[in-house]
């Protein structure tokens, strides 16, 4: 069997569906159907008894493409609270449940859940944007970019 832990969990192993390859470095393995095989894991996560581990709170949020910013908002908590939780692993049971309902009605295509999440990942993105302003000899040009953590227009009137 091979321990499949670049999925990004710990518990997940494959019997079959995988090749080994001898390389220059070392041996390799490459999956079959990889896609196809994350979706199922995600599956098989939000349908185990008992709670959800960090790591698999995380799987589930990054496979429905969901910010830690935006797991707070829908989780009615704050991005701290979401970031704790997949770092220790102590999620509250009504969050670990509401994350497994809004997880499985996703994976079934259910689209009211899954355009009020693209609703979300919109916002933030246009939240957290910069312009960016370059002039030149034609006039000014502007770009529109993703801003990042920091306050990057404190660094730049400074």
């Amino acid at each position: 069997m091979y321990h499949y832990t670049e999925c990004g969990l710990d518990n997940v192993w494959l019997v079959n569906g995988y090749n080994e390859i001898d390389t220059a470095y070392g041996k390799a393995y490459s999956v079959t159907a990889a896609d196809e095989l994350l979706r199922e894991i995600a599956i098989q996560v939000a349908r185990k008894p008992g709670r959800l581990t960090g790591k698999e709170f995380r799987y589930l949020r990054v496979h429905m493409r969901l910010s830690q910013a935006a797991m707070a908002k829908v989780q009615g908590v704050s991005e701290q609270n979401v970031s704790l939780w997949e770092r220790h692993g102590k999620i509250p049971k009504a969050n670990d449940t509401l994350l497994r309902l809004y997880f499985l009605a996703h994976a079934s295509g259910d689209e009211s859940v899954r355009s009020a999440f693209d609703r979300i990942m919109t916002v933030e993105r246009l939240v957290n944007q910069k312009i960016v302003a370059t002039s030149g000899r034609k006039g000014w040009r502007f770009k529109v970019e993703e801003a990042k953590k920091d306050d990057d227009v404190a660094k730049a009137s400074a």
